[in-house]
């Protein structure tokens, strides 16, 4: 048994009557790590013009959060299980509260950009952790449950960031999105604290792979670097393609390192299992066209129309409700609808509502797009959790978050950086077209994965996955 799991998972003991609250708790942190995806993206023009950064700074701002949260989440799945995750999840909070008052201090790039990337590294311990607690302490029919919620809480929280950005750039300022953090995680701190019992540190004398760590952080950095470079330089200079191909040679190290080290990051046969491939695939897509269209609108909204910060968030409203009504809609439908399809409508959705705003021009035709491309997503995350997640036994908890929350995060960081380039001169004020062919790109994507989806994910319907995850046995005669 893993040495993250806080409550036995076996039937035949009494469940902890705490799990809810501890859901309700872990929930709140998890969606301040969504939010600070996500609630940057109204006040970069300000930042910018504050801290006289320029696109490739403002992307970073979005990415180095992103990359240092996906980069070492594996790592950090890897600690939740060798060390506890009580222990990983204190130590994120405490760290995320001191690097969001870093951020909200700066002066500087470098000082805001360091701050943003200690964030990433308390959400790399702090969110498989909470994960990882999620799925060993509710069993059955309580885990896909936990699971929806865990789900919409990441697909809303992501749109409610646009809307509280908007809020609090035209309030007290920028910095006060990174200010309001401390608090909160302060307070999540104290509380999980007396809530989550002490757990001993594990005995199977395995080691966290630093290496394996820097290597795939190293990879999606380069990825990155080439995606947001290729902007201003082109996508197909000779630079460009050399980071693209030093970026697939850093990955397939990584693999390499996998398959050779005493104590591996990651157990690459976890990703040969058709439900994870296509849930984290599923993820993948789905945190990248929610970060573009974010990216996307609100420098439209502000750079384009003309809008400020508080009418820019609150056009975003729509757009927050449409995520939290397709999250909750798909959490009841998914047993009666199965996995693949419901996934392939979702992507659908979005396509069509991403094509929205790349046809037609204007606000209203911008915000409900949107709206409608929201609803697609904010079901797509539902589908990704339950996929990727419904058949990992309790032992693999952490490692398995990881997988699922790494992807979510590169997500966000390959959505900001393509949006950022295919955009780039309408982000400098020349037009709409690099806005529309950012949209036109995150349909044709969303096309692409249904057609991907069709073929990769697993036809079951999510009852039979729930058996087959929980390992519980149904009696003939009774129905799931």
């Amino acid at each position: 048994m893993s040495q993250s799991t806080t409550v036995t998972t076996n039937p035949s003991q009494t469940p902890d009557p705490r799990r809810w609250r501890i859901l309700g708790l872990v929930g709140v942190a998890q969606l301040m790590l969504i939010l600070d995806v996500t609630v940057v993206a109204v006040a970069l023009p300000h930042i910018g013009a504050d801290l006289d950064l320029r696109r490739e700074a403002l992307t970073w701002v979005v990415s180095g959060y992103t990359l240092a949260f996906g980069g070492l989440l594996l790592l950090g799945g890897r600690a939740a299980d060798l060390f506890g995750a009580r222990r990983l999840l204190l130590g994120g909070l405490l760290l995320f509260a001191v690097a969001s008052s870093t951020a909200g201090l700066a002066t500087s790039a470098p000082m805001l950009l360091t701050g943003r990337a200690a964030q990433g590294i308390a959400a790399a311990m702090l969110s498989p952790a909470a994960l990882s607690l999620i799925v060993t302490i509710f069993d059955g029919k309580e885990r896909n449950r936990a699971l929806g919620i865990w789900s919409a809480l990441g697909g809303s929280g992501a749109a409610l960031g646009v809307l509280l950005g908007g809020l609090l750039t035209a309030g007290p300022g920028w910095a006060w999105i990174f200010y309001i953090n401390v608090p909160v995680g302060l307070v999540l701190f104290f509380t999980l604290r007396s809530y989550l019992p002490a757990q001993p540190a594990s005995a199977t004398g395995a080691r966290l792979d630093i290496p394996g760590a820097a290597l795939v952080t190293a990879a999606t950095a380069t990825l990155i670097y080439a995606l947001i470079r290729a902007g201003d330089h082109g996508w197909v200079t000779p630079a460009t393609v050399a980071l693209l191909l030093l970026s697939a040679a850093l990955y397939v190290g990584f693999a390499a390192r996998q398959r050779l080290a005493a104590s591996p990051l990651m157990n690459m046969g976890l990703l040969t299992r058709r439900p994870v491939a296509a849930g984290t695939l599923l993820i993948l897509v789905a945190t990248a066209l929610m970060i573009m269209m974010f990216f996307l609108g609100t420098f439209a909204l502000q750079g384009h129309y003309g809008y400020g910060p508080l009418t820019t968030g609150l056009l975003f409203l729509p757009v927050a409700l449409a995520t939290m009504l397709g999250a909750n809609l798909a959490g009841r439908v998914i047993g009666r609808t199965g996995a693949r399809s419901l996934a392939v409508t979702a992507l659908v959705v979005a396509a069509t509502g991403l094509a929205i705003p790349a046809l037609w021009n204007g606000v209203a035709a911008l915000v409900v797009g949107l709206a409608v491309a929201a609803g697609g997503t904010g079901a797509l995350f539902v589908v990704a959790s339950a996929t990727a997640l419904g058949q990992v036994a309790a032992h693999e908890a952490g490692l398995a978050s990881g997988i699922v929350s790494t992807f979510h995060e590169f997500g966000a960081s390959l959505g900001a950086a393509v949006a950022s380039s295919i955009a780039a001169v309408s982000i400098a004020g020349a037009g709409v077209g690099g806005f529309t062919r950012g949209f036109t790109t995150g349909a044709v994507v969303a096309i692409v994965t249904a057609l991907v989806v069709l073929a990769l994910t697993p036809s079951s319907r999510s009852r039979s996955t729930s058996r087959q995850a929980t390992g519980s046995k149904v009696p003939p005669g009774n129905k799931a």
